[in-house]
């Protein structure tokens, strides 16, 4: 019998058999690795999770900046319409009766409620002012008047009508404030 050997054991045979303590240096070798990249990995996924957060916040403020400056251009618009709406006012006060039922006089009443109903669509609202006590917040006072037929820093009569939009004063009213006579008398002008 020959001892010749096949190529595949020769293969075999030359390959190189590890020893238990490589495979267990090899071993432990591989698990540092393996930490090292989870660890690795771990970082990346916080600083990923990071930069998603900051994006979105950045997206989310300049959403916010941009809808304020949206609403100012808007506010500032309401305002000029609003003196509009006081020309109407004052229009509608001024007519004479004998004129109401004119088609063209009616023409300008509807014109009024189309531009009421537009204020409201965007949210304003009158300031509701006589018979209230005066807020600083919404009224502006133009006139005390001395009187005894209403409580002391009641706004008895309105100027000009004040409008809030949503939750904020638009533009405050302008107001008449009752003084009963003699209640300055506990202040002593400390303003």
């Amino acid at each position: 019998m020959s001892t010749h050997k096949t190529r595949a054991q020769e293969r075999i045979e030359a390959l190189e058999t590890p020893t238990a303590t490589q495979l267990l240096e090899r071993i432990a070798q591989l698990e540092t690795e393996l930490a090292a990249a989870r660890g690795e990995a771990g970082d990346n996924l916080a600083g990923w999770q990071r930069a998603t957060a900051d994006f979105q916040n950045y997206r989310r403020r300049t959403e916010q900046e941009r809808e304020q400056l949206l609403g100012l251009a808007n506010e500032s618009l309401l305002r000029k319409v609003l003196s509009i709406v006081d020309d109407f006012d004052r229009a509608i006060e001024a007519m004479p009766s004998e004129l109401a039922k004119l088609s063209w006089v009616e023409g300008i009443a509807a014109i009024d409620r189309k531009l009421r109903f537009l204020l409201e669509s965007e949210g304003v609202t009158p300031i509701e002012a006589a018979g209230r006590p005066f807020d600083p917040r919404e009224h502006e006072a133009l006139t005390h008047e001395e009187t005894t037929k209403a409580p002391d820093e009641t706004v008895i009569g309105e100027i000009q009508r004040g409008y809030r939009i949503r939750d904020r004063v638009l533009r405050p009213s302008l107001v008449s404030v009752a003084k009963n006579p003699g209640s300055d008398a506990g202040s002593g002008g400390n303003d």
